[in-house]
């Protein structure tokens, strides 16, 4: 008669030895049953993926416990950054800006800027999208600082009022580039009434 001996066991059965232990320390951290349990399995999962980084021979409730209380401690900082929303009353005070509002906007100011002449236009341009200074934009176009001062100026005070725009108007446009263009203009306006 043969006997058959044993080879060595596998450690992984061992996890099952200590999840009493587990789900007592997983209690002693979250103080909520269903959390703990949660807290076990998440370590269980995680220790069977990484079972290859375990060194046989080593202390497996040492190692389980350590994954345990990373987990814990990783889900805990993840949470500190998260709003807790239970009965969504601040996801009701969230809203998103339809997309088209932008798109209409865009279009009103390219038609807008289209009637402006040409040299405010590239002025408007040079210092509002491609945010060159003032005395970048002189040297670019060959004129004095204080001309394309000027044409950004008038630029931008004929654009706020081809768009008939107000001084306390939110600006609600689909670019920062737009935006830079304008916004001198509603002081401007503001100035000159």
């Amino acid at each position: 008669m043969t006997r058959k001996v044993p080879g060595p066991a596998d450690p992984r059965d061992e996890i099952l030895e200590h999840l009493q232990g587990m789900r007592a320390f997983a209690m002693s951290l979250t103080r909520n049953s269903a959390a703990a349990d949660d807290l076990v399995q998440d370590t269980i999962v995680k220790a069977w993926k990484n079972f290859g980084s375990f060194q046989q021979g080593t202390n497996m409730r040492a190692w389980l416990f350590t994954i345990l209380r990373n987990t814990f401690y990783s889900a805990k900082r993840k949470s500190n950054r998260e709003v807790e929303d239970v009965d969504g009353v601040f996801a009701a005070t969230l809203s998103v800006k339809p997309s088209h509002d932008g798109r209409l906007a865009m279009k009103d100011f390219e038609k807008a800027f289209a009637l402006l002449p040409l040299e405010q236009r590239e002025a408007l341009i040079l210092i509002g999208a491609s945010e060159l200074t003032y005395e970048e934009a002189a040297e670019t176009c060959g004129v004095a600082i204080g001309t394309i001062k000027s044409r950004v100026n008038r630029g931008r005070a004929k654009l706020v009022e081809l768009l008939d725009m107000s001084n306390d108007e939110p600006m609600e446009l689909t670019d920062n580039a737009t935006v830079a263009v304008i916004t001198a203009g509603l002081s401007v306006r503001k100035n000159i009434a």
